[in-house]
């Protein structure tokens, strides 16, 4: 009975460890927009560290587009932001010793928006056979008539 009253009246002392947690400042803020100046709400983010083989930390923009990190290391970050619809920036995040944002940089200036080159190649792919097809439907069409007007003398 003791052991049941101490589990319901001290559920603090049961438990192994508790949690804890900090608000702090700094770390790095990637904002990433549309041309038209609309943020890419919720787009897929993926950072890479420095010589690292494995992703840093991935995750979501926030409605505002804006995703925030903490370098650990000193060096080129590669930030890779992807709304998932064809639209992905690159943004190269140059990091100092004192794991903060080098001043002398503007990354949000340098940064790129592209197609991947899979896109690229579809995009090229479609647009070949798009004007082939425009091509031969106005050859066959100006044959088609030609031939109508051959076999129906007016």
């Amino acid at each position: 009975m003791f052991f049941l009253g101490v589990i319901f009246l001290l559920p603090g002392v049961i438990y192994a460890h508790g949690v804890r947690g900090k608000v702090g400042a700094g770390g790095i803020v990637v904002t990433a927009q549309y041309n038209t100046g609309e943020p890419m709400s919720y787009a897929k983010v993926n950072i890479s560290a420095p010589g690292a083989k494995l992703s840093f930390q991935s995750g979501r923009t926030d409605r505002n587009g804006r995703f925030c990190f903490f370098p650990d290391v000193a060096g080129d970050w590669k930030v890779v932001v992807d709304d998932e619809m064809g639209h992905r920036l690159e943004v190269t995040v140059p990091v100092d010793e004192t794991m903060a944002l080098q001043a002398d940089q503007q990354p949000g200036e340098s940064a790129v928006s592209s197609y991947s080159r899979y896109q690229k190649a579809i995009m090229g792919v479609s647009i070949i056979f798009g004007l082939f097809g425009i091509f031969f439907w106005w050859k066959g069409r100006a044959i088609l008539r030609k031939s109508n007007s051959n076999t129906h003398p007016v």
